[in-house]
């Protein structure tokens, strides 16, 4: 069951990370608000988090995964 969860944690945070990278704009148009007074710099590190996420949690996953295989 975790493992789905840090699966799941991985797939939203690479869809996250290819939204923001493709439609930078949408935090703008979403919440009506620019945090970076439009610079783009916050939707870059939307990016970099959400990648980060996306590799420790499928790391993790596959991690799990190869041990609930080997017991």
């Amino acid at each position: 069951m975790r493992s789905r969860l840090k699966l799941g944690l991985a797939l939203a945070g690479a869809g996250a990370a290819a939204v923001t990278a493709v439609w930078p704009d949408w935090i703008e148009l979403v919440f009506h608000w620019s945090p970076d007074h439009g610079s783009g710099s916050a939707e870059w590190l939307i990016v970099v988090a959400a990648v980060l996420t996306a590799v420790t949690s499928s790391t993790l996953a596959a991690i799990e995964w190869r041990r609930l295989q080997d017991a």
